[in-house]
Parts: C-alpha cells; sequence; structure tokens
C-alpha cells in the first residue's frame, strides 16, 4: 500500500481510514494549513465556570472538593501530554521528509504516525479520568446533603446544654429533646445514605479509573513494540567518506509494520479474568477476611453496642440494621 501523495490525495486503500489517519501525518496537516495547531484545537475542552465551584460547599465536603478540583488539573495535564505528542510527531515526520535520506524519510514518517497514535491514547485516558472525576462528585453532593442534618442535631444539642446549666427546669427542655431525636433519626438516615453512596461511589470511580489505566498501558506497549519495530528498518551501520548507503528497500515492510500495529489495536480486548487477577494479586486476602469477621462478631457482642448505636451512625462508623453497605 502507498503511502499518501504530498497533494494530500488519498489512495484508494481501506487501511488508510482505519486510524482516522493515513500512514503519514505530513499531507494531512499540509492540507489542512493548520500544521500542529489543528491537533491542539481538537482537543480543547468546553468553556466551563469551574473557577467559581466549592465556594459555598460545607466543612464535610471541603477535602473531596479539593480532591476533585485536583483531578481536574490532572486530567488536563494528560490532554495537553496528548497535544504535545501529536505536535512532536508531526514535527519528527516533517524533519525527516528535509533530510534527503530515504530511510529517515520514511522510518521517521512512519514513527511519527505510531507517536500520533499515542498521543491519541493520552487524550483519550483524559477523557476516562474525567468520568471518573465525574462519579466521586457523587459523593461530594451527597457530603454537602448531609451537613444540614448534622448541623441541626448539634445546635439544639448545644441548645439544650445551654438550658440545663442556666434554667434546668425549663418546660422547653422536653420540647428540644423531643425535637433532638427527631433530629437524630433524621441524621442516622442520611449517613445511612451516606456510607452507602460513599463505598459504591468510590468503588465505580476507580475501578474506571483503573481499566482505564490498564488499556492505556497494554495500548502504549502494542504501539511502543511496533515502533521498535520500525526503528531496526533502519540501517545505521557507519559509512566512511564518500560511499553511497544502499538503497532503502524496506518501505513496503514499514507500511505493513503499521497495518499490524492498527490490527493489535482493533482487536485489543480488557482481560476477561481482570477481576480473578486482582484477587489474586491481594496477598494476604484470607487472613483478612478473618480479621474482618472477628471484628464484625466483637461489635455484635459489645454490651454498649446498642447504646452506642445511634451515636456511632452520626459519626458514620455504624450502619443501622436493615441499611445495606
Amino acid at each position: 500500500m502507498s503511502r499518501k501523495s504530498h497533494d494530500g490525495v488519498a489512495p484508494s486503500s481501506p487501511y488508510l481510514t482505519l486510524w482516522n489517519r493515513s500512514f503519514s501525518i505530513r499531507s494531512n496537516n499540509r492540507s489542512s494549513g493548520t500544521g500542529g495547531s489543528s491537533a491542539s484545537s481538537s482537543g480543547r475542552r468546553g468553556f466551563h465556570l469551574s473557577s467559581l465551584r466549592g465556594s459555598g460547599q460545607g466543612e464535610l465536603s471541603k477535602k473531596l472538593g479539593r480532591l476533585i478540583k485536583s483531578e481536574n488539573n490532572l486530567v488536563a495535564a494528560h490532554e495537553a501530554a496528548g497535544r504535545e505528542r501529536v505536535s512532536i510527531a508531526t514535527q519528527l515526520s516533517e524533519w525527516g521528509e528535509q533530510t534527503a535520506d530515504e530511510a529517515i524519510n520514511d522510518v521517521s514518517d512512519k514513527i511519527g504516525v505510531v507517536l500520533s497514535e499515542l498521543g491519541e491514547q493520552e487524550e483519550g485516558y483524559a477523557h476516562a479520568l474525567d468520568d471518573s472525576r465525574a462519579i466521586l462528585k457523587t459523593v461530594r453532593n451527597t457530603e454537602k446533603s448531609v451537613q444540614p442534618s448534622r448541623d441541626s442535631k448539634a445546635r439544639i444539642a448545644d441548645e439544650i446544654a445551654r438550658l440545663k446549666a442556666k434554667e434546668p427546669a425549663s418546660a422547653r427542655l422536653v420540647i428540644l429533646e423531643q425535637e433532638l431525636v427527631r433530629a437524630e433519626a433524621e441524621n442516622l438516615v442520611a449517613e445511612a445514605q451516606l456510607t452507602n453512596v460513599t463505598r459504591q461511589k468510590l468503588r465505580e470511580a476507580y475501578e474506571a479509573e483503573f481499566r482505564a489505566t490498564i488499556e492505556r498501558a497494554e495500548k502504549q506497549a502494542i504501539l511502543a513494540r511496533h515502533g521498535m519495530r520500525l526503528l531496526k528498518l533502519l540501517d545505521d551501520t557507519p559509512v566512511v567518506p564518500g560511499d553511497m548507503r544502499p538503497h532503502y528497500p524496506h518501505a513496503p515492510h514499514a507500511q505493513q509494520i503499521l497495518r499490524d500495529a492498527e490490527d493489535d489495536m482493533r482487536e485489543w480486548t480488557l482481560h476477561e479474568d481482570l477481576d480473578d487477577d486482582a484477587d489474586a494479586a491481594a496477598t494476604g486476602a484470607d487472613e483478612d477476611a478473618r480479621i474482618v469477621a472477628a471484628n464484625t462478631n466483637a461489635n455484635a457482642m459489645s454490651p454498649v453496642n446498642g447504646q452506642a448505636g445511634m451515636a456511632a451512625a452520626a459519626t458514620g462508623k455504624a450502619t443501622p440494621a436493615g441499611v445495606g453497605v
């Protein structure tokens, strides 16, 4: 299969569209007239008001809010790295074209295609991180919704303590104590919801991130291996002054290497036994399970467990009976 011609006209071949790019990245940029700037603008994030967010967060959700903002910086860094990789790929290809060495010309162009695909993978990883970050926002929002019930319970308890110190016989104490019971019940429900949502969404968010990390790493390894194959086509045997380099015969093979890389990328799938691998990697899992079971039994047999249930739930350290975790 031939490369794209320099006037920007692609030969009729089904292979050229599978990666949404040809086996050369030069003519695409030349025909568009944008050079590396087109790659920079393609992954640009839309306008948003992130600088205005978080100003009204309660104390409970501030730490997670800071984490989410830091994740946003990480997403932007990976997007920028992807765009830079694509720009560098273009520069390498264009430099090789000007060397007047047909081997360097061809190999640098093909390596540019591989590097450009590495950049696309980096930007895809950034988008996956952004999706994971969005899941954490559910936890932050739930934390914010729990804060009013905590504040209400604390306010009523403080007022009861103040009245007992100043007016121990006040009739309002009975009313406040009833309000405290209701506030504690409402807070108990809110805390149970919070712990359920937190566990579910924390697991969901980082499972998504780790799966994206595995995909990025394995696809990068695929591309890097085929990049190494391309480099082996470049004869770096020294020549003495006046000698001519032999003719470069590997252009068809270089194209085949890109086809192989394309096929490997298209056929890649996440291992079905990923969860089993994670279980196998967790050394001491059986011992951990025994410790958890022992702790659960100890808590159930504790004489103060029933009396302190509501107070413990208010701190997020226990879940009421009948509420799934």
